[in-house]
């Protein structure tokens, strides 16, 4: 025999016993995973919610066509989602109820009378008429037909000092003022006697300047370069170029002397006066066209002669000196000659005189030939050239 040691093979590893320690690892891998992905899915969901919520993007076609239909929790908190603990409900409104114009109390001559009480009266430049109601230190005030009177302070009350306002206003005179300043906050316009004096002042003197007119002034001052003077308020200037006797202008303060006007200017306020032009403006006053009158030539030009009619000068021009033919002027006056004319052409405002001698000629040269005899009959040859002058305008006419 052997012994006792065991010859037989041994049994071969059975396989369900390997099999199920397998499963069992399997199984809580599985559950692990599980357990993870929760975690995963539920820690993206937190953060989902504690992120800002974002402006709500526009729905994005699929591939398949359709549209990704917007979450609508989708950047909520859970105070959003919760809301507020008491929140009161907000009251029922009252639909409001239909009116018709007819509902309303409307009387159309009531809403026209409030319209022309508070209509303002007294536009800036608009001239009216008021009473004088009450005196102030400062200046008076003017009942102009306002919801409040119009205030005209002291200096504005006329041209010159005024010293005594009561006097010079008395209550309940009429008085017309322009309006210089628009109604202030408490309805309150400005008002001036003086302003519209000064308006009324230049529209005259414009007028007078207009005419041409001649006007006397009183000389009140004087300084370096002329005078001073007063013309229906204004105070007007005499440059001494202007003057008659302009070396010595100091000696006509206190004098009235006749003056023309050089300028009239309002907005610059500038009244410019000549004692001059006045002078040429009343000799022009005594001629006509077609008078006769005699001078001195004072000079010769080449397109004619300067004739000095006494303080004013007359041009002569080539053209009427003769109807002949000359080779220069001296052939028929000279420098310092007497000379008669007859005027054709008066020009106040420019201070030109036009004359003409070829009108004294019987044939045309006759100055070239004989001037003396042509000057001594002067006062007959003009009557005929009138004569001639009047009928041919009426033949034209």
């Amino acid at each position: 025999m052997s012994g006792s040691r065991s010859d037989s093979p041994k049994k071969p590893f059975a396989a369900g016993s390997l099999q199920k320690p397998l499963a069992i690892l399997a199984i809580n891998k599985k559950e692990e995973e599980e357990k993870r992905r929760k975690e995963a899915e539920a820690a993206a969901a937190k953060a989902k919610l504690e992120q800002p919520q974002q402006p709500q993007q526009p729905n994005v076609p699929t591939a398949a066509g359709g549209m990704d239909a917007p979450d609508p929790l989708e950047g909520l908190s859970m105070d959003d989602l919760l809301g507020p603990a008491d929140q009161a409900k907000p009251a029922p409104k009252t639909p409001a109820a239909n009116r018709v114009v007819d509902d309303f109390d409307f009387d159309e001559e009531a809403f026209l009378a409030a319209l022309d009480e508070n209509e303002p009266i007294g536009a800036t430049g608009d001239v009216v008429t008021g009473k004088v109601i009450e005196h102030e230190s400062d200046g008076i005030y003017v009942d102009i037909g306002g919801k409040a009177p119009g205030f005209m302070p002291k200096n504005e009350c006329g041209l010159g000092v005024i010293t005594d306002l009561k006097n010079r206003f008395p209550k309940g005179l009429e008085v017309q003022v322009l309006v210089t300043r628009e109604q202030n906050a408490d309805g309150m316009v400005t008002v001036s006697c003086r302003a519209l004096a000064l308006r009324q002042a230049w529209d005259k003197v414009r007028q007078l300047e207009k005419e041409g007119k001649v006007v006397q002034v009183k000389i009140t001052g004087f300084n370096r370069g002329g005078c001073t003077c007063d013309l229906e308020g204004l105070r007007g200037f005499i440059p001494r170029s202007q003057l008659n006797e302009g070396e010595n202008h100091e000696a006509l303060v206190g004098k009235t002397v006749g003056v023309a006007f050089l300028e009239v200017n309002p907005d610059t306020r500038k009244l410019v006066l000549s004692e001059k032009k006045a002078a040429m403006a009343a000799f022009f006053a005594d001629l006509e066209v077609g008078q006769l009158v005699s001078g001195l030539i004072t000079s010769v030009k080449p397109y004619g002669f300067f004739v000095d009619l006494g303080g004013v000068s007359g041009l002569l021009h080539h053209s009427c000196i003769t109807g002949g033919t000359m080779r220069e002027l001296r052939e028929v006056f000279n420098s310092g000659d007497n000379v008669q004319a007859m005027i054709t052409e008066l020009d106040p405002g420019r201070g030109r005189i036009g004359l003409n001698t070829a009108l004294l000629e019987n044939q045309p040269g006759e100055l070239l030939i004989d001037k003396e005899a042509v000057m001594a009959q002067a006062k007959d040859r003009a009557n005929r050239a009138r004569n001639m002058l009047r009928t041919q305008e009426q033949g034209a006419g």
